[in-house]
């Protein structure tokens, strides 16, 4: 047993012929009448009380005790009170990643997390809440991504609590918990012609933007902080070695998204089109922190610049560029009036040039690694997910290589 059980109710005494008796005690009657206690694992004693008739009972959960401390299993009861927030808001302030992913798990977490599960104490836990809470998700219309995304931080915390005793087993890794169904879309790359209209419609000094989305696969923020020192015309490379992006609302240089710096082949017509955008507008150079707004300062010659000269700001590109650039192009439609705005165009925004660029690369026969390593994914198996439907059908190749085997041995020697 890992303990014992007192019984408050009666206590031992010594009568005066020195044997030992048991008398009721002061409390006789009153309160919880068995207490179960027991040393745990830190060395300090741990109890829970029971009422009368429930001896048995007290036993049992001793019992239980002693099995989870043999089995590796046993969660402390008082840190098993802590809940899913108060556990999760401390264990994000040591992952030390970067900054602006601790924003977007913050965020993530306050907005559809912590509403449902965060005030639930963390040994309470079962499969069954987290299939509910999922349930919330997909009612609420959590696009299927996101929700992952969001799935993947519960799941992490949980495993986490699981690493410092304060549930026996994560909840998330039961067969019959499942994280929010993906959404059935899959990607339509943009034809040339929409691609080479949207250009058409981008302000002039925005328009090799267009040449570096759909030309080299670049994310909004790769192009935005391309430096000329990112550009080899000599052997026609492209280095992908960081972005401009924000934290904490300001603007600050950083590695390109998951630290995947990259070298990407640049085709002669963007190398062209670059050489004359730096001719028409001159690189400047621009300092912003590294990493974060207290980071070190980093001076860089960047390629695409503000009407002002200074660095581009995404949110001012994407409403006085890129929207006006959709509608000229049919993509979306014109605003009745100003204070309208422009529809929402999620699904056309300047990620779409990255698809183009991909079922560019896979339409003309370049194999799913090296597709991957120029769009700076973390593996191939991520790349094919996206894009295996946009792979051309190897059937007509398949039957041409059997015929030419079979044409070559039927031949007479």
């Amino acid at each position: 047993m890992a303990g014992h059980i007192q019984d408050r109710w009666y206590k031992t005494e010594t009568d005066t012929n020195g044997k030992t008796v048991r008398v009721k005690s002061d409390r006789y009657g009153t309160g919880m009448r068995y207490r179960a206690r027991y040393v745990g694992p830190d060395g300090t004693e741990k109890s829970k009380s029971f009422p009368d008739r429930q001896k048995r009972l007290a036993e049992q959960w001793l019992a239980n005790i002693e099995a989870d401390m043999s089995r590796g299993q046993y969660v402390d009861p008082r840190a098993a009170k802590t809940t899913f927030q108060q556990f999760t808001e401390k264990w994000l302030t040591t992952l030390g990643a970067d900054p602006n992913t601790l924003e977007s798990m913050n965020s993530q977490l306050r907005r559809h997390a912590f509403p449902h599960i965060g005030s639930r104490p963390l040994g309470s836990f079962q499969p069954g809440h987290i299939r509910e809470w999922v349930s919330v998700l997909e009612q609420n219309g959590v696009p299927g991504s996101y929700g992952r995304a969001i799935y993947a931080n519960v799941r992490a915390a949980l495993s986490a609590a699981v690493d410092d005793g304060h549930l026996s087993r994560n909840p998330c890794s039961a067969r019959s918990v499942k994280p929010p169904a993906l959404d059935p879309k899959r990607v339509v790359p943009w034809s040339p012609e929409r691609v080479f209209a949207v250009q058409k419609g981008m302000p002039t000094r925005y328009r090799a933007m267009v040449d570096l989305g759909a030309g080299c696969g670049m994310r909004q923020g790769e192009i935005l902080g391309v430096a000329v020192d990112a550009l080899d015309f000599d052997s026609d490379t492209l280095h992908v070695v960081q972005q401009l992006k924000l934290c904490r609302s300001r603007p600050v240089f950083a590695l390109p998204k998951g630290g995947k710096v990259r070298d990407v082949p640049l085709p002669g017509p963007v190398a062209d089109a670059l050489r004359a955008h730096m001719k028409q507008f001159p690189p400047v150079e621009i300092t912003l922190p590294w990493k974060t707004p207290d980071g070190p300062k980093v001076t860089k010659r960047l390629i695409f610049l503000a009407p002002g000269g200074n660095h581009v700001w995404r949110t001012t590109l994407n409403e006085e560029a890129w929207k006006p650039a959709l509608v000229s192009a049919g993509v979306i439609p014109e605003p009745e009036t100003k204070a309208d705005g422009y529809a929402a165009a999620r699904e056309h925004g300047m990620h779409a040039l990255r698809h183009f660029y991909a079922s560019a690369l896979l339409d003309g026969g370049e194999n799913i690694k090296a597709v991957s390593e120029y769009l700076g994914h973390s593996n191939a198996a991520l790349t094919l997910r996206i894009y295996a439907h946009l792979m051309p059908s190897s059937q007509e190749r398949t039957r041409g290589a059997i015929a030419n085997v079979y044409d070559k041995a039927r031949r007479p020697t």
